[in-house]
């Protein structure tokens, strides 16, 4: 009798409406991916951030080429007649109508162990129009009057990132 009562009550339990299976629904969600065209970055041929040629004094200042590619000189420094001075060039390629940033480091030019620094002007943003876009770089020259005469060379760092 006592195991007919525990399987009664074990058949109640079993059966009850409250462990019956909860009441559920289903919907389906949405995804996308966008593969995007990776950017890349040329420096242009022949193209070369130049701050010409000039004379100094002995308390130096500071020679601008602007991205446009004209030069003036500040202080104690004069641009020598017939100096050419010029802008870098770069293009960049990517997603067209993608913005981007540019971002130029500071740079050296050196002859036999002398340095002279130089601070590069690019515009920071930009925007792939039909997926290519051309910029141009000026510059700050710092001269302190001591350099010898002689070319002074270098480099400079130039990245493209997209926004």
């Amino acid at each position: 009798m006592k195991k007919a009562l525990v399987l009664a009550a074990l058949a109640a339990v079993v059966s009850s409406p409250a462990l019956a299976a909860p009441d559920s629904a289903t919907a389906s969600g949405s995804a996308t991916a966008t593969v995007v065209a990776p950017i890349t970055l040329t420096h242009d041929a022949g193209a070369v951030l130049s701050f010409g040629s000039f004379t100094t004094g002995t308390t130096g200042g500071t020679v601008v080429v602007t991205r446009a590619g004209n030069g003036s000189a500040t202080g104690d420094v004069t641009l020598v007649a017939g100096s050419t001075e010029s802008s870098d060039s770069f293009t960049v390629t990517g997603d067209a109508d993608r913005a981007f940033q540019v971002t130029a480091l500071a740079g050296v030019v050196s002859n036999a162990g002398t340095d002279m620094a130089f601070v590069p002007n690019a515009a920071l943003n930009h925007t792939l129009t039909g997926g290519s876009v051309q910029f141009r770089v000026g510059g700050t020259l710092t001269v302190l009057g001591t350099e010898p005469a002689g070319t002074y060379t270098g480099t400079y760092a130039v990245t493209a990132a997209y926004n």
